[in-house]
């Protein structure tokens, strides 16, 4: 990829000012002989998390002449508040400046169209290149290589240190608990995301009586001192029959590590069962984890909530098989057979008492869901880009980006509704949600105990206990829609183009088949006349509907490139979907131009 454009970088500007900088207002004057590499990023998205791992090694290697500066640009309300972002920064150890822009006035003026997006700028504060979706760093540490000795030898590159100033260190026994379950003799396992380990605490929920992990990040399997885990979340307890044959009692969602994990308890020794510790891709195995949110022992079998590829999977402690059973991959919401079935980051799920439903807080369409049989069905929830506070009818009930969910012993259903920092109750039978809690902070997980509801508050650091027949609350009603910039299109024929260039060094891959696949979809589906479903080129014919009215084109494409003249040539796949709300107007565009991966070129 040959930088060919003189496009001069747009001040970074944001309301909520900067963040990770100590106090300082930061302008892109102040990067000047520096590249300064922005990420457009939500923090409730995980395909953002996956590339905020992604950059760390970046960072270091080049930490002299590159500035990382992550661009907030809030998807939900919640994720707008300046005390959740500053919460997220934290639990997700971001370690340089963020730019708090909650009116997308910075991701506007850099045509950003997706979560998570790149933008490169040299020295000189000429942006360079963009990228869309994961998988980018080794495309930037290729363009790297070619620009910095480039500048070097202009003496454009001044070489110095990032500003980014650490926050204070936390003081509290938990840091971010994301998951919890009581033990047979009352204590408490904790999987405590932000100290990278299992915290057990005793019946007064606030005793650490001991830990396993070292609290470092790492895979690291041993014992309790040594074990290392990277922000666990899920926790499962295996039945007892089964944790006698395997030798090991609970199952652990290690995220970031991207694997399974077995604890034998009381000892704390922990082993790996699955995951090696590397994101799954396209083209990689089955046998290959994607952020593992939550898990749970139904139908015979561990169910692993994989949110990072929006699917539900299966783990036989006994035969270690692992493989995908529910989901297609692609994100939405989209009830059905197991296979054909859409979601959307599942980060919560809970067996019913009887043993016949799996429910699934599914986080990004703020649905409640479950799988009966061999189908998905939506209890609450509408799609992607809808969501609020609503008690009533389920028809008409909102939710706010749920993370946790918990069956009841009467057959109802709590919902840890995250963004809402509320305690939901939905009945399956009069298929009504109301209100328990308000006023939590951030819960994410819960588990019954005895005639109580205990609930993760997960910024609060703690667990609270809420009565199993708490009466409902009066909730302040709200209802949003996600209000992205509309893109105006003509009505009828509009060219789709995605722009891929392999990096420096790199071409298209095609030894597995072919090397770019595009799969296009919309809402309303009635949008698209024609140019619907799969293709391998990057391009396509679209027919766009004018009685129709407004909608969101989702595109998702991929491309695959290999290096040229390695020895041993390392293949690479680099993905995005996104989803464009358009609007159709006679003078709309004629053409939808989409950058996977691009050199950035003047008007």
């Amino acid at each position: 990829m040959q930088p060919r454009a003189r496009v001069r970088a747009p001040e970074l500007v944001g309301r909520g000012g900067w963040l990770n900088t100590g106090g300082e207002q930061l302008r892109l004057a102040d990067f000047r002989g520096r590249f300064v590499l922005l990420d457009f990023w939500t923090f409730c998205c995980i395909n953002c998390l996956h590339v905020l791992e992604e950059l760390r090694a970046l960072e270091v290697r080049y930490e002299d002449v590159l500035v990382v500066v992550g661009v907030h640009s809030p998807k939900f309300t919640h994720e707008a508040d300046p005390v959740a972002l500053r919460a997220a920064i934290e639990r997700y150890a971001v370690r340089h400046p963020v730019l708090d822009d909650p009116t997308l006035t910075t991701w506007q003026a850099y045509a950003a169209r997706a979560w998570p997006t790149l933008t490169l700028i040299d020295p000189e504060g000429y942006v360079v290149a963009q990228f869309s979706g994961e998988g980018h760093t080794h495309a930037l540490e290729s363009l790297l290589g070619e620009l910095v000795p480039a500048h070097d030898a202009r003496s454009t590159l001044h070489r110095a240190s990032s500003p980014y100033v650490a926050p204070p260190p936390p003081d509290t026994a938990l840091r971010f608990p994301a998951k919890a379950i009581r033990l047979p003799n009352g204590e408490v396992v904790v999987a405590d995301a932000g100290n990278h380990s299992l915290a057990i605490l005793g019946a007064d929920l606030t005793t650490v009586v001991r830990r396993i992990g070292s609290g470092e990040r790492g895979l690291l399997d041993g014992t309790a001192a040594e074990a290392g885990f990277r922000e666990p979340n899920g926790l499962c307890l295996l039945p007892k029959d089964v944790a006698r044959k395997v030798g090991y009692d609970l199952v652990v969602a290690d995220t970031v590590n991207h694997a399974l994990r077995g604890v034998r308890l009381p000892s704390g020794d922990v082993r790996t069962l699955a995951g090696s510790g590397q994101q799954w891709m396209p083209g990689d195995e089955d046998t290959t984890l994607s952020s593992p949110w939550d898990v749970a022992w139904f139908q015979g079998k561990v169910w692993i909530a994989m949110a990072g590829i929006h699917q539900l999977w299966t783990y036989d402690p006994i035969s270690r098989e692992i493989s995908p059973v529910a989901g297609t991959r692609n994100e939405g919401l989209v009830d059905g057979p197991l296979a054909q079935a859409w979601f959307a980051q599942p980060s919560g799920l809970s067996v019913s008492p009887d043993g016949s439903r799996l429910w699934i807080a599914d986080a990004e369409t703020s649905a409640l869901r479950y799988v009966e049989g061999d189908e998905v069905t939506t209890a609450v929830g509408t799609g992607l880009f809808d969501f609020g506070l609503r008690d009533g009818p389920a028809e008409q009930a909102l939710l706010q980006h749920p993370l946790g969910v918990c069956a009841l012993p009467d057959g109802t259903v709590a919902v840890t509704d995250t963004y809402n920092g509320a305690l939901r109750r939905y009945d399956p039978v009069t298929r009504e949600l109301s209100t328990i809690a308000l006023g939590l902070s951030e819960p994410s997980g819960a588990y019954v105990a005895d005639d109580q509801l205990v609930v993760v508050e997960s910024a609060a650091h703690a667990l609270a206990r809420i009565a199993l027949d708490a009466p409902s609350v009066k909730v302040p009603e709200f209802e949003h829609q996600t209000k992205r910039p509309t893109t105006e299109l003509a009505a009828g024929e509009v060219e789709l183009v995605v722009v891929f260039e392999p990096p420096p060094g790199e071409k298209l891959d095609d030894s597995e088949g072919p090397a770019t696949r595009l799969f296009v979809s919309a809402t309303p589906p009635a949008l698209l006349r024609e140019g619907a479903g799969k293709g391998t080129e990057l391009t396509r014919r679209l027919v766009l509907d004018p009685h129709v009215g407004d909608g969101v084109l989702h595109v998702a494409a991929n491309a695959a490139s290999c290096d040229i003249d390695a020895e041993h040539p390392t293949c690479h796949i680099h993905q995005q979907d996104w989803g464009v709300p358009v609007r159709l107007s006679a003078n709309g565009d004629s053409t939808l131009t989409l950058v996977l991966s691009g050199a950035v070129e003047a008007d």
